[in-house]
């Protein structure tokens, strides 16, 4: 899989340590549910923060100015070592979130490609806990995570990911680092993408940041993936050289399943079987035996009917994973290193984006999807949908079984 940094084109010059600004960061409020088959469904506040990179960041003397390149790390002018970085650097809080394309309703986040004045955002988010301190740590091991979707304004070549990322739960907060999680500080994944900071701290030498990812929902209204990726180390932690790159530390692409690249053509797509002309609700099982993680199984509930992931006879576990050449996903823990991340708790992202370089191909066109070579390319996307929006809404975690309703019905 090819993934993304944050678009680095748009953010040559953002955060490494930073001192915070004047003001104060209003998170809004999401509601979200944690289920039990006895109890039902809970509700409960949670909070959604923009990551780091997403705030204004500059040098203290000159607002004008950032603190480090994607690709490169901290500046070594205003960053010479990890103290001075902090002294150096500010990150402002976000006081509206609209202004960047993010709208709480209830349950329902909306996120939309551009913010205000039509500005290019690309947002990213987080799920803070109800302090509003910390991030929500989901530990998913032998549970279901469901969520509704509507991506019907997002069309071949964009991107609406909603994934988990092994950061810690206080987002790096330090003496260097005062805001953590409250202002989206310490974002990793298993691309190992050299970042201008890792948990908030400048990253001075610049190294790889590294962590388990497990992709849950990777879509637009064409195609969708689900891919695992695993890593050989717990949390987040550096790379350098090799150690970053394709045969590293990090399992960069996944052991997937995309049900169009599996000859079932007629299952996701506009006016078909989950027709994403409308909303659907998207169920993802991680069933454990003795602790350990078994599979990754797939469900959607439209108008009231299960649909079971299509082919049917796929299921992402070891030997399906061992048998379509992921070896990397394999070598690095496999269902049961992704489990051990997924047990110890990982961080729920939610992302809008394009695919500036490969158009998304990887996602939707070729062999994963019906997109020609050119429909992802941005200067068409705009031409398509002018707006690119997606919205994730009633978010639920609990035991399985315990987190959506439907008549089942087999596909086949």
């Amino acid at each position: 899989m090819v993934h993304y940094s944050i678009l680095a084109s748009a953010l040559l010059s953002v955060a490494a340590a930073q001192s915070l600004g004047k003001g104060k960061e209003v998170h809004p409020k999401l509601t979200t549910y944690e289920c039990t088959k006895q109890g039902g469904c809970k509700a409960q506040d949670s909070y959604i923060v923009l990551d780091a990179a997403i705030h204004s960041i500059h040098q203290k003397n000159d607002t004008t100015r950032g603190c480090g390149n994607w690709g490169s790390g901290a500046d070594p002018a205003v960053c010479p070592d990890e103290k001075t970085c902090a002294k150096n650097c500010i990150l402002d809080p976000i006081s509206n979130y609209h202004d960047y394309g993010i709208f709480t309703n209830g349950a329902s986040l909306r996120m939309d490609f551009y913010g205000k004045d039509k500005k290019f955002q690309s947002p990213r988010a987080y799920l803070l806990g109800k302090a509003e301190k910390d991030y929500e740590m989901l530990k998913l091991t032998g549970k279901e995570f469901t969520f509704d979707v509507d991506v019907s304004k997002l069309p071949c070549g964009m991107n609406g990911a909603l994934y988990l990322s092994e950061m810690r739960a206080d987002g790096g907060r330090s003496n260097l680092n005062p805001g953590g999680a409250s202002v989206g500080t310490g974002y990793c994944d298993a691309q190992c993408f050299v970042t201008p900071w890792v948990n908030g701290v400048g990253n001075i030498d610049g190294s790889g940041v590294c962590c388990n990812e497990m992709d849950i929902w990777e879509a637009n209204s064409r195609s969708t993936q689900i891919a695992p990726h695993t890593c050989s180390k717990p949390s987040l932690f550096k790379c350098q050289g090799a150690e970053c790159g394709a045969n590293g530390l990090c399992d960069k692409n996944g052991c997937g399943k995309n049900s169009y690249r599996n000859n079932a053509k007629d299952f996701y797509g506009l006016g078909l079987k989950i027709d994403t002309k409308k909303p659907f609700t998207v169920v993802t099982q991680f069933p454990a035996k003795n602790g350990v993680l078994q599979s990754i199984e797939r469900k959607y509930v439209q108008n009231g009917i299960v649909f079971e992931d299509q082919p049917k006879n796929i299921t992402l576990n070891d030997a399906t994973c061992a048998a379509s050449g992921a070896d990397t996903f394999m070598k690095l823990g496999a269902m049961k290193g992704m489990g051990d991340a997924l047990s110890r708790g990982m961080v729920l992202a939610m992302s809008v984006w394009w695919d500036e370089g490969g158009f998304m191909q990887w996602l939707d066109g070729g062999e994963a999807g019906p997109c020609d070579a050119t429909e992802g390319d941005p200067k068409n996307i705009v031409k398509v949908q002018p707006a690119p929006s997606t919205t994730f809404s009633n978010i639920k975690w609990g035991e399985i079984g315990s987190t959506f309703k439907g008549k089942n019905q087999w596909t086949a």
